[in-house]
C-alpha cells in the first residue's frame, strides 16, 4: 500500500497523463462538464425552489380557504341548487368538533379585481379589496404592519369603525408625505378611523400591487356596518402543528353540512383552496427536479467517464512493452492494476474538482449580481448547493475513476510479459 502512494508511483502517474496533454485535456473535459452541469443544474433548481418558497415565507402554508356554494343533491326535501351562508355560528361549531384546528377565522368582504370605486376621502376615490376579519388572520396571511396597528380582539367586541389600509390605498386617497393615520375614510357611505397601514407580498406570485390595494376591518363592525347579520363568506382555516389540514377538512365539511342540512355526499357544496395540499405538491416538484438534475447530470458524467476509459485503454496499449517489462522483472498483478486504476481515479478527480470549482465561481458571480437587485418578487433567488452536494459529487467521481479504470486495468494484467516484450 505504501508503495502504491510512493513518490515514484505518483511521478509515474503525471509522467503518464503528461506524456499527450492535448490528449489528456480533452479527455478530461468530459469530466469537468458532465460535474458542471451537474452542479448547475442542481442550483439552479434550489435557486428556483428559493423563489417559489420566498412567495409562502410567513404564510400558514398548513391552511385553507373555504367558501359556500349552492348544493348539486336534493336532501332532506330541499332541493339541489339551493345556495346557503356560513353563519357565524358555524366558526364555533367547528372549533368545537373538529380537533387539532389552531385558527378558524371568518371573513366578509367588499368590492373585489377590477370592482366598482367604494372607498372615499376627500375628493379622492378608489376601488380596493375591503375585508372584515379577526386579529388572527395576519397569522395566517403576514404582513408587514408599516405604521400603526393591527385589529385586536377590543375592536372584534366593541365593534369599533377601524380599518387598516395597504401602501398603494395610502398612495391613491392621500398626498405624499400626508399622515394617515388618525384620518377617516369612507367605505360605502361608512366612516372608519384609519389605524395603521400595511405592505404584504402578492400570495403566490401574484400581483404585487393588487395585495396593497386591501382595506382590513373587524368582522363584527363590518357586518353591522353592511348589513351581513349572521352571514360569513367564507373562512381561512389552519391546523395545528403535526396535523395536516388535508386530512382534517373532511372532517370540517361534514360540520358545516350537517348545520345547512346539505347531503353528505356532496362534494360541490363546500368551495375550498387547499394551500397544503398545493404546497406538498410544490415539494414533489422540487424533488422529481432534483432527480432529473442528478439523471441528467450523471449521464453527461457517464460520457466523460467513458472518454477517460478508452483513453486508459489506448494508455495500456501504449504501455504494453512497458508493462511487460515490470512484470518479468517481478511486478504483480495487484502492482500493475492499482496504478492503472490510481492514475485513471487521480485523472477523474482533478477534472471533476475543477468542474466543480468553476460552477462554484460561475454561482458565485450570479449570487454577487443578485445582490444589488430586488428579489422580493422574484421566483428564482440564492442558487446555491450545499457542501453534502459537493460530497456525494466526490464520491461519484471517485466511483466513476474507479469504473473508468476498470477494464483497462484489466486488461493490463492479462499482458503476459513474453507477449510483451515482442511488442514493437
Amino acid at each position: 500500500m505504501s508503495k502504491l502512494f510512493s513518490r515514484d508511483s505518483w511521478a509515474e502517474i503525471i509522467e503518464a497523463l503528461s506524456s499527450n496533454w492535448f490528449r489528456t485535456l480533452l479527455t478530461a473535459f468530459g469530466v469537468l462538464w458532465g460535474i458542471f452541469i451537474l452542479v448547475i443544474l442542481l442550483a439552479a433548481g434550489n435557486g428556483l425552489e428559493n423563489g417559489v418558497k420566498q412567495g409562502f415565507a410567513g404564510m400558514a402554508t398548513n391552511s385553507m380557504f373555504m367558501w359556500s356554494q349552492t348544493a348539486s343533491k336534493p336532501y332532506k326535501g330541499l332541493p339541489k341548487g339551493r345556495r346557503y351562508n356560513f353563519k357565524i355560528s358555524d366558526v364555533d361549531a367547528i372549533k368545537e368538533t373538529v380537533p387539532n384546528l389552531r385558527y378558524v377565522s371568518p371573513r366578509n368582504q367588499l368590492g373585489g379585481f377590477r370592482g366598482a370605486n367604494n372607498v372615499v376621502r376627500g375628493l379622492k376615490t378608489g376601488a380596493y379589496n375591503v375585508y372584515g376579519d379577526y386579529p388572527e388572520i395576519i397569522q395566517q396571511q403576514p404582513m408587514n404592519i408599516v405604521s400603526g396597528r393591527f385589529l385586536n380582539y377590543s375592536d372584534i367586541e366593541n365593534k369599533r369603525k377601524v380599518a387598516i389600509i395597504g401602501e398603494s390605498v395610502r398612495t391613491g386617497l392621500y398626498e405624499p408625505g400626508e399622515e394617515a393615520i388618525g384620518s377617516y375614510i369612507k367605505i360605502n357611505g361608512v366612516n372608519f378611523l384609519v389605524i395603521g397601514t400595511y405592505t404584504k407580498k402578492a400570495n403566490g406570485g401574484g400581483d404585487a400591487e393588487e395585495a396593497q390595494k386591501e382595506i382590513f376591518v373587524p368582522f363584527t363592525s363590518f357586518s353591522q356596518a353592511f348589513n351581513m347579520g349572521e352571514n360569513v363568506g367564507w373562512m381561512a382555516v389552519t391546523a395545528q402543528d403535526g396535523s395536516s389540514i388535508t386530512s382534517l377538512k373532511e372532517q370540517v365539511f361534514d360540520v358545516i353540512k350537517s348545520r345547512h342540512s346539505i347531503d353528505p355526499t356532496d362534494d360541490r357544496a363546500v368551495g375550498h383552496f387547499d394551500l397544503y395540499e398545493e404546497f406538498s405538491k410544490i415539494n414533489g416538484l422540487f424533488i422529481a427536479l432534483n432527480a432529473v438534475a442528478y439523471f441528467v447530470g450523471i449521464l453527461v458524467l457517464l460520457s466523460g467517464i467513458i472518454g477517460i476509459s478508452n483513453i486508459m485503454l489506448i494508455v495500456v496499449k501504449e504501455r504494453t512493452r512497458e508493462i511487460g517489462v515490470r512484470r518479468a522483472l517481478g511486478a504483480t498483478p495487484w502492482a500493475i492494476r492499482s496504478q492503472i486504476l490510481l492514475e485513471s481515479i487521480f485523472l477523474t478527480i482533478i477534472s471533476g474538482m475543477a468542474g466543480i470549482v468553476l460552477a462554484s465561481g460561475l454561482l458565485a458571480l450570479v449570487n454577487k449580481i443578485m445582490e444589488g437587485m430586488d428579489t422580493s418578487e422574484m421566483m428564482f433567488l440564492n442558487p446555491s448547493v450545499n457542501i453534502g452536494v459537493v460530497f456525494i459529487a466526490l464520491i461519484i467521481l471517485i466511483v466513476s475513476g474507479l469504473l473508468a479504470g476498470l477494464i483497462p486495468a484489466q486488461n493490463a494484467i492479462k499482458i503476459k510479459p513474453v507477449d510483451a516484450l515482442r511488442t514493437e
